[in-house]
């Protein structure tokens, strides 16, 4: 009999909503500024550690671009994708689609084709050397204007061959979908999948014109969509899929307590939920954490584990053939371990 941890551990999955700026480590924050020349203001990774203690979404951004600071060279962006892909096979995660966020990067002078080659680079070694597959998405920072925005797009289309669609984040409130729905319009003509963040702090709203004004094949969080009972009907008919990050929200303190977490009562309606760890560096867990913590909290099964690691598989971007594959090795396993 297994425990629920190591059936979580053994568990196939699939990750969906990952910043890779977010899985800098502190201990690898303080090698990168070492190799950079770059001085922190933290004396120690500890001292760094203790500042991982947020009460909104704006508090964590600030540390997040601070820390992005160390990022310069193509080996970096290539060291701290490694590092994640490596946490991957560690935790049995099969397939993941990363956000990257250029303009933190090439608004202090990084060159776009630097971030997204380092990125690169390791998510081709993470396909040889682990067999972990992967994807590309790109976010806006909404907190920027639309022409930076629209900027963005411009050096993006380069790497149409690496880059699948196009996202939104950084600070939610006061910056709603429709301010970007000019760009993700010229996106989409562009032939990128649409994306957005709405619904973490934002309200269900924002959720609803992520879907209608942008088009969007995917909801980032999208937790606030529980107050609206014809929007969770909408998700449901039209199958759109939430990408919920457990630990992020309370973190962030968007849920007060994961007791209190709706993704189960999303799950009970019928909306297609994923689990997924965000910014794991800063919010205490990588998915392995974020599925124990929300089952211990939602009382979730084993059978609820296995609809959620289907889920990420039926919401991913993968081509069906290899959806397929997943498919029966997430059966086998939970029959094996049920």
């Amino acid at each position: 009999m297994t425990t629920l941890a190591g059936f979580i551990k053994g568990l196939p999955k699939v990750e969906l909503h990952l910043h890779i700026e977010g899985t800098l480590e502190p201990e690898l924050l303080f090698k990168l500024a070492d190799r950079n020349n770059i001085r922190l203001k933290y004396d120690s990774v500890e001292e760094l550690k203790q500042a991982y203690q947020f009460s909104n979404l704006q508090e964590f951004l600030n540390l997040y671009y601070e820390g992005a600071q160390v990022l310069l060279r193509e080996q970096d962006f290539y060291d701290l994708t490694w590092a994640y892909l490596e946490k991957c096979k560690a935790q049995n995660v099969v397939h993941t689609e990363i956000f990257f966020d250029p303009q933190t990067h090439t608004e202090r002078g990084i060159l776009f084709a630097t971030v997204i080659n380092g990125i690169n680079r390791a998510l081709q070694d993470g396909r040889e050397k682990l067999a972990i597959s992967s994807k590309l998405i790109m976010c806006f920072l909404r907190h920027l204007d639309e022409a930076s925005a629209f900027k963005t797009l411009e050096e993006a289309l380069d790497y149409k061959d690496l880059i699948v669609g196009v996202g939104l984040d950084s600070s939610e409130k006061g910056n709603p979908p429709s301010k970007f729905e000019r760009v993700f319009a010229k996106a989409r003509d562009e032939g990128f999948l649409s994306f957005a963040h709405a619904g973490e702090e934002g309200p269900a709203s924002y959720v609803k014109d992520a879907v209608e004004l942008l088009k969007v094949v995917r909801i980032d969080h999208g937790i606030s969509s529980i107050d609206d009972e014809y929007l969770v009907a909408e998700l449901v008919q039209k199958q759109i899929p939430l990408t919920v990050c457990p630990l992020s929200n309370l973190a962030l303190q968007a849920v007060d307590d994961l007791k209190n977490h709706p993704l189960k009562k999303l799950m009970d309606h019928g909306v297609l939920v994923t689990i997924n760890s965000d910014d794991p560096a800063y919010f205490g867990g990588y998915m392995n954490e974020n599925f124990e913590a929300s089952a211990q909290s939602l009382g979730l099964s084993k059978g609820d584990l296995c609809q959620l690691a289907r889920n990420a598989v039926v919401a991913s971007l993968l081509p069906e053939q290899e959806k397929e594959q997943h498919f029966h090795a997430i059966e086998q396993y939970c029959r094996e371990n049920a």
